[in-house]
């Protein structure tokens, strides 16, 4: 690791921690999870934006990878701050807003996902060599490009449909709901992967490594907090309607047509 990269590194961590903890220090005294995705896409966004200044080459390819992060992240933090304007809280905190202890780990782990997401665009970032673009840069690209419009296009058919008085109670089960039980998630990890593909073209040796951030995405998304959560809720609600069975039999869980 050489000393820029890992300056970067180290900086990286205490500012994602510090943004983490100063705002869990807020939460806590007034008991809200308001602004708890909006501040990890946040820092997200601020993070890839600063890592390209700190190391000032601005090449094409770190350019392109650096905006599509931040593209993203003020998608995704913009949608979940309106959502828990409109709804008042997210159930995930149900137990914890009033505990400053448990609270407290959730902005860490919170803390951890922003690092972790990041490692490829650090890396990237710290790059003083160009290698040319080539078909790992544009393929991972297009599967940035399809993950970020299924994923928001997926938010987007929820949001209607939860908005229209007529489906409260109902589950939603057409567009890509219809193909994929968590189309959003799907979108999610696979333009992570994408990013990993692309900054990887400037990659080498331990480097590569660095997969361990999609990676992570993908197991905290369909083993941890995303998939499980929503999937024990849903049967939850409804294992006594038949049609939500059918559709939990046909449907693929996150894969569409696959899986």
């Amino acid at each position: 690791m050489t000393n820029d990269m890992g300056n970067v590194f180290v900086k990286t961590a205490v500012v994602d921690v510090g943004i983490q903890w100063g705002l869990w220090l807020i939460a806590a005294i007034f008991k809200t999870e308001k602004f708890y995705d909006l501040a990890g896409s946040g820092t997200i966004a601020l993070l890839a934006y600063q890592t390209l200044q700190w190391n000032k080459t601005h090449f094409f390819r770190q350019t392109v990878q650096s905006r599509m992060v931040m593209l993203w992240a003020f998608r995704l933090g913009m949608f979940l701050f309106i959502r828990i304007l409109k709804y008042g809280h997210d159930r995930r905190f149900n137990h914890v807003r009033t505990n400053p202890g448990s609270f407290f780990v959730y902005w860490t782990i919170q803390a951890l996902w922003v690092y972790v997401t990041l490692l490829p665009t650090m890396i990237l970032n710290t790059k003083n060599q160009d290698p040319e673009i080539g078909t790992r840069d544009y393929v991972g690209w297009s599967m940035w490009f399809v993950g970020f419009v299924i994923e928001a296009l997926a938010d987007y058919q929820k949001s209607i449909f939860r908005n229209n008085p007529a489906n409260e109670g109902k589950f939603i089960q057409h567009g890509l709901w219809s193909i994929s039980r968590h189309p959003n998630y799907f979108g999610e990890i696979l333009l992570w992967f994408g990013l990993y593909l692309s900054a990887s073209s400037s990659m080498k040796g331990y480097e590569y490594a660095s997969v361990l951030s999609p990676m992570f995405i993908a197991v905290l998304l369909t083993k941890v907090s995303g998939i499980p959560i929503l999937e024990k809720y849903g049967m939850k609600k409804w294992s006594g309607d038949p049609s939500y069975l059918e559709y939990t039999r046909r449907t693929p869980l996150l894969i569409p047509f696959l899986y």
